[in-house]
């Protein structure tokens, strides 16, 4: 793997620059990964209140063996030594710290004690769970061969996999809870409801073979937010569900780096429609550009990332003239005419200026003057996954050939071509 852009005049085929980009940022998940655990850490630079190279991620892990799988499928890492950081990264998780089976949202890397996001949440953080279980997921279908060092790397994530008590995070309703603590319990009280990042939260809860939810959680809970339903139209593009304009991109990221949207559909959606009209509207977005903001146009991508005055979920409804490079990469699925113009903007035109050594950095800001210090964790894996499940749909295969993942989208009367092809 390369650790800087190449200095070559000659300008890279389109193939050979998704290669470029997919090598260099999945340095992130192993170069960077804590050498204790082999999990990701969550960021690369240093902010105040954590120590940053020690804390460890489980969503972005998740994200993070997703990736390692493409690196593997693709020849860019050996596919033994991914099989060895995988049973390293499952063999910590099995030592780790976790509530009802539920993982922190964040860990120390080194002992997998908890490290509290806040005050309250210190505990069991069920959507980047399902995260990390998708991740694992897509690992146990991709090592499927019969030796003892995969059968038993399977059993293994089926341990970790069969123990998440999704059932518990209802508390008894019809929703599903974010979070839960042995110190604060329920205090949080943060309801999980769409349109948002957490559909695969509600597949997995739905998929498990040990805590499955009943599909009144999903229908009553999921569907219970004023903005779940949208079918407004934006630049003459109608949005089935969603808040004004959409929201962040990565709402049309983290559930389908596995979940195959590609004619999948429900009583409330067609979910290829939806990601689609998401990706185009904050696009149009971008080039209308209301707020005259520097650099838009051939840059776009509004989503949740670092910023010059912080970290925070970036829209067109919170425009503060922040791009993220993994809003409009990890869109090439969607929109991959649109996406390719987007890198070639950001590798042939704005260069080194945005490089690093694990690929792009996370954000930038033109008006500004300003560029992100470093990367993480949940900007990059989507990058490397999306842009492989453009190229050759891996990600969504390994996953959909899961028997829980069908399973769990036909108890949620779900349909679409991938569910009828292996059923």
């Amino acid at each position: 793997m390369t650790d800087a852009q190449s200095s070559d005049t000659q300008r890279l085929s389109d193939d050979a620059l998704l290669d470029r980009v997919q090598r260099q940022t999945l340095r992130y998940f192993w170069a960077f990964a804590h050498p204790a655990s082999g999990m990701a850490r969550e960021r690369s630079n240093p902010v105040a209140g954590y120590d940053y190279l020690e804390t460890v991620c489980s969503g972005g892990t998740g994200f993070g063996i997703m990736a390692l799988a493409a690196g593997a499928a693709r020849g860019f890492l050996p596919r033994a030594d991914v099989l060895r950081r995988v049973k390293k990264i499952v063999a910590f998780l099995g030592r780790a710290e976790t509530y009802h089976g539920v993982f922190s949202h964040f860990l120390h890397g080194g002992n997998g004690a908890t490290i509290p996001l806040s005050s309250l949440d210190d505990g069991g953080d069920l959507v980047e769970t399902s995260y990390l279980m998708a991740g694992l997921l897509c690992a146990r279908q991709h090592f499927s061969a019969a030796n003892a060092d995969e059968t038993g790397l399977r059993a293994a994530i089926d341990a970790l996999w069969h123990a998440v008590e999704w059932d518990w995070h209802t508390r008894g309703r019809n929703v599903l809870y974010w979070h839960w603590s042995p110190r604060h319990a329920w205090a949080m009280n943060h309801a999980i409801a769409g349109w948002n990042e957490c559909l695969i939260t509600y597949v997995l809860a739905a998929a498990s073979p040990t805590h499955a939810i009943d599909p009144a959680v999903y229908h009553q809970g999921w569907r219970s937010s004023p903005l779940f339903r949208n079918a407004k139209s934006y630049y003459g593009i109608t949005l089935p569900l969603g808040p004004p304009h959409g929201g962040p991109l990565f709402f049309s990221h983290y559930s389908f780096l596995g979940l195959d949207p590609r004619g999948l559909r429900d009583r409330y959606a067609d979910y290829w429609q939806q990601c689609c009209a998401h990706t185009l509207i904050n696009r149009a977005y971008c080039i209308t550009n209301p707020k005259r903001f520097a650099g838009y146009g051939a840059a776009w991508g509004l989503t949740a990332c670092d910023g010059d005055a912080g970290y925070a979920a970036f829209s067109p409804e919170n425009d503060r003239g922040v791009i993220a490079p993994t809003a409009g990469l990890s869109s090439m699925p969607y929109t991959p005419r649109e996406s390719m113009l987007l890198l070639r903007h950001l590798y042939d035109g704005m260069g080194l200026a945005l490089w690093g050594p694990y690929g792009f950095v996370d954000s930038f800001n033109v008006t500004k003057n300003w560029r992100a210090d470093g990367n993480l964790a949940i900007d990059q894996g989507p990058i490397v996954v999306m842009i492989e499940n453009h190229r050759w749909g891996l990600l969504w295969d390994l996953f959909m050939s899961c028997a829980e993942t069908r399973a769990g989208l036909n108890r949620l009367a779900f349909d679409g071509p991938t569910l009828a092809a292996r059923s």
